[in-house]
């Protein structure tokens, strides 16, 4: 098979490329009593019988009940209940779906061994073709058994899991206060930025359906995981409840 040859930019620490922000076509504020329905939708459970774990061994169950919205914003409590541990997870499938352009977040995050918060996009056909082939764009993940470090991958039919177009940027104040994370779609590449410097960009020259499946529409997903294959296998109790707390999600045109 030939191998796929992949221009990646990654940042140095010499001059980091600011985004460019165009005009301003949809953003969440969390600025009301609950959640906007009409937009999200809260996927709830353990993921079984189709996706035991949510395909990862996580351990969490998802309900509609650990989250809250306060001063305009988002936040998700993951909790230590018994032998178990909540949190949510919400989405905007089939409601607010988005083709190229910025997509960003600005979000405080939870810490602690264990803990796997994210800010992340899946292919709106996945129900028809499935994962990985519907593509996965994963614009923020923090998981605290490696602190001061932010993750932003792609998963692709040719390249995912373990073999995932990935970055792993170290912030030594990540843990502190908000921060924004955001992607720059467009149909030639991804540029992923963190505090609007550019950290990680990803230009496949051979724009196959298995290596770009990044011309349709994705949704987002903003949710906190325990443990699981990248989040664990361990998982320290004692830092539970921990809040994810995101204060806006915002789509710019390019």
């Amino acid at each position: 098979m030939k191998k796929i040859s992949l221009i990646l930019l990654l940042a140095g620490t010499v001059a980091s490329a600011q985004v460019k922000k165009g005009k301003l076509v949809w953003e969440e504020t969390f600025n009301g009593k609950t959640l906007n329905e009409k937009v999200w939708n809260f996927e709830l459970g353990d993921g079984c019988p189709n996706v035991c774990g949510w395909g990862n061994n996580e351990r969490q169950i998802y309900t509609k009940t650990n989250h809250r919205l306060e001063d305009g914003k988002l936040v998700i409590t993951t909790k230590k209940e018994g032998d178990k541990y909540t949190s949510t997870r919400i989405t905007t499938a089939g409601k607010k779906e988005f083709k190229y352009g910025y997509m960003e977040a600005r979000a405080k995050l939870p810490v602690g061994h264990g803990i796997w918060p994210a800010f992340w996009m899946l292919g709106s056909n996945i129900s028809k073709v499935g994962w990985p082939l519907a593509g996965e764009i994963d614009i923020l993940e923090y998981i605290g058994r490696e602190p001061h470090t932010a993750y932003t991958t792609l998963h692709t039919q040719a390249h995912h899991g373990d073999k995932a177009s990935s970055k792993k940027t170290p912030i030594a104040d990540i843990e502190k206060g908000f921060h924004t994370y955001g992607v720059k779609w467009t149909p030639e590449q991804m540029e992923f930025f963190i505090d609007d410097k550019s950290v990680y960009t990803y230009v496949p020259e051979n724009k196959s359906e298995e290596v770009w499946p990044y011309d349709q529409p994705f949704y987002f997903i903003l949710n906190t995981a325990v443990g699981g294959n990248f989040g664990g296998p361990d998982v320290d109790d004692s830092i539970f409840p921990q809040e994810y707390i995101i204060d806006y999600v915002r789509v710019y045109a390019n």
